[in-house]
């Protein structure tokens, strides 16, 4: 059986978790090493038991913990070649064993999952999203993007389960304290993913099989839990879809959500 957990998800950390009967990944520790191994514990999950540890980009919220977790427990940590360039104080903790490579739209195997990481529009590196294929089954995760690209969408096709950014709401963004010039960034091309483009990408997938959603990487400043879903069901039915079309729910910032189970499910129609 597949499990994805979202330890934290938010613009102040985060850090995913992903097991399958053999198999057990983070995707990013962007907290603290505590907040990481205490969000796997509450969940029943011993840290040392972590198999790898996939890195999305560089950023701080997305690998604050990420050399120390790796040289603690002697844990892989896979990255493309520039990603790993971008973070030299991470990368100089990590001993050269547990420093792993990938390239972006190559897949590449850990167990019995294989992973296509798939490049994402952001303003890091080398920045990417993941495809993740075991028993048949196909989840994605794609947070940080500024704008949603025909590469990215070919990526997500196929997913029954997707952790997908809803970051911001733009009239909320627009009225926040944020400096122009940040607000500028977050919802620029490279940037971050507003509710209302969650909402079409979701329409969009839903028709090639996808059946649960986890909204994740939520500004504290420029969105609310409430608010994104609200906006996701609009464009829902704006698309002649029904709200039970696809199960949604937000990942906190600040603790894990529940553990779903992920499976295939019969290719959605229009009501």
């Amino acid at each position: 059986m597949l499990k994805f957990c979202s330890l934290y998800s938010g613009s102040t950390g985060n850090s995913l978790f992903i097991e399958s009967d053999n198999v057990k990944l983070l995707v990013d520790s962007g907290v603290s090493a505590k907040k990481v191994e205490d969000g796997l514990n509450s969940i029943g999950v011993n840290i040392s038991d972590i198999d790898a540890i996939l890195v999305t980009h560089e950023h701080s919220d997305h690998v604050q913990s990420l050399g120390t977790i790796s040289k603690k427990f002697n844990i892989p940590v896979y990255a493309n070649s520039r990603t790993w360039d971008a973070m030299p104080l991470q990368k100089d903790k990590i001993s050269d064993n547990n420093i792993k490579f990938f390239n972006n739209e190559e897949n590449f195997e850990i167990g019995d999952f294989v992973i296509h990481p798939f490049s994402i529009p952001h303003d890091a590196a080398n920045p990417c999203g993941f495809s993740f294929e075991c028993d048949k089954n196909k989840f994605s995760i794609a947070t940080d993007l500024g704008h949603m690209t025909n590469n990215v969408i070919s990526n997500l096709d196929g997913s029954s389960f997707l952790c997908l950014e809803a970051n911001y709401d733009p009239e909320v963004l627009k009225c926040s304290k944020y400096p122009y010039l940040l607000k500028t960034r977050i919802s620029g091309p490279n940037g971050h993913l507003s509710n209302k483009l969650a909402g079409q990408t979701i329409s969009h997938l839903i028709n090639s099989g996808l059946n649960k959603v986890v909204l994740g990487h939520l500004s504290k400043e420029n969105n609310f839990p409430e608010l994104a879903l609200h906006t996701v069901y609009e464009e829902l039915a704006i698309n002649n879809f029904s709200s039970d079309s696809v199960s949604l729910s937000v990942a906190s910032r600040v603790e894990p959500s529940e553990i779903f189970e992920i499976a295939s499910s019969p290719v959605s129609c229009k009501n």
